[in-house]
């Protein structure tokens, strides 16, 4: 069987452990030469393959691919571009296929969530319809931890610890200071419409380092009156309050509380800040002094503080994607499958792709506590061991070292460039 090149691209939002996937790919196929090609990598996503702009990752030596696994964000570029259907659209799969032939392209590994699944579906259709052989694979990661099928996702595990981690810390900082100054701190966080990056605020509190933590999930309606009384019962009680709330938490006719009336490449709503519409509804109603923060990207970049678990699940869909389409795979996401709880075992699955895209994973209501403003053990339990283990990078002078790959373009070869 002649060896055929593979195309590997990120997309979306970044995490701190996608180049672990790209590290797992990419050493995977570097094993199969005798299937495997070279592996061109998308700059900047999917655009990379529309506009040819493809990146040899066989210019880099082993050790640079291997220091993916503990580099941040996307080392290829990312982006959000969502391609339409075939009907609306067909020149962009034409132009698909005039790349992928010119390269002699048959495998398609893309690294996203849930829109890249859509995206990766439709890749695979192509063999069908346009008469192309491309065996394309998804490889799950989303720190929203909202695709289906998968027990998690990616690079949630890691923005989980961060969250967690964060909140106990800025919570001690408060509780210090609340005598005579700041009672109530805000941090905004992550999820659009699923509160997993919330309820990892909940770790903050535990039985032995008890914190007055309240919650504001997308799931739940937003209920200004209950809310500000929780608040005010905390911090009657316990002298302060430390408030984690999701950019996605909307009132009862689903407006966003952060909602700034744009729209990003997907067509979903932008997010202004909810934090800063929180802390301004205590000041008023309750007159304390605040404090907030919004986490931004600094929660999904935090490779210095990523989870064991997570940066080993990140490689083992990576790898586990190779050898999907080593099989023969096609349209298919290598999924994690929970094993055991006690003691924590994990292994891999496989999902087929017309399951996974389009459709988002909520947190469940026995995750979410009675009020509405906490988590459960249930949910304790299902979060707990996604952020155990340290996987710390190389330090030099006090900094982590990351590695920032040569990117060496790949020549075109077809003539005129494509508009977007």
């Amino acid at each position: 069987m002649t060896a055929r090149n593979a195309f590997y691209a990120q997309s979306g939002g970044v995490t701190a452990v996608i180049n672990a996937s790209a590290c797992g790919v990419i050493e995977t196929a570097r094993k199969h030469t005798d299937r495997i090609g070279k592996v061109l990598a998308g700059r900047n996503g999917i655009i990379g393959a529309l506009t040819e702009e493809l990146i040899d990752t066989s210019a880099e030596s082993d050790a640079a691919i291997a220091a993916l696994r503990h580099t941040p964000s996307g080392a290829f570029g990312s982006c959000r571009y969502k391609l339409k259907s075939l009907e609306a659209n067909r020149r962009e799969y034409e132009r698909l296929i005039e790349v992928f032939r010119a390269h002699d392209i048959g495998y398609f590994f893309y690294n996203g969530g849930g829109d890249s699944a859509d995206t990766c579906l439709k890749v695979s259709q192509l063999s069908d319809s346009m008469g192309y052989p491309i065996q394309a694979i998804h490889v799950p990661k989303t720190v929203d931890n909202d695709l289906p099928i998968t027990d998690t996702c990616p690079g949630f595990g890691s923005v989980a610890k961060y969250v967690a981690v964060s909140t106990r810390e800025a919570s001690f900082d408060v509780r210090s200071m609340a005598k005579t100054s700041t009672k109530v701190f805000v941090v905004e966080v992550m999820g659009r419409h699923a509160g997993w990056i919330a309820a990892a605020g909940g770790l903050a509190s535990t039985d032995d380092t008890p914190i007055p933590v309240v919650i504001l999930f997308p799931e739940i309606e937003f209920n200004q009156e209950q809310f500000l009384s929780r608040v005010g019962e905390n911090v009657e009680r316990h002298g302060y309050c430390t408030v984690v709330v999701s950019e996605g938490c909307h009132w009862p006719d689903g407006r966003f509380l952060a909602e700034a009336g744009t729209r990003d490449a997907f067509g979903h709503a932008q997010l202004g800040g909810a934090a800063p519409v929180v802390a301004q509804m205590v000041k008023d109603s309750l007159g304390y002094k605040y404090h907030w923060a919004v986490a931004d990207y600094l929660q999904r970049a935090a490779r210095h503080l990523a989870s064991r678990t997570d940066v080993e699940q990140a490689y083992a869909m990576g790898k586990a994607a190779v050898e999907l389409a080593l099989e023969g795979r096609n349209s298919v996401m290598p999924t994690i499958v929970r094993a055991s709880q006690e003691p924590y075992r994990w292994e891999v699955g496989v999902a087929e792709l017309k399951n996974v895209a389009n459709v988002e994973k909520f947190m469940p209501r026995d995750f979410i506590s009675e009020d509405g403003f906490g988590i459960t053990g249930k949910c304790r339990q299902y979060l707990v061991p996604l952020i155990q283990g340290e996987d710390y990078p190389p330090y030099a002078g006090g900094l982590p070292m990351y590695a920032t790959l040569q990117n060496v373009a790949v020549a075109k070869k077809l003539s005129g460039d494509f508009k977007l």
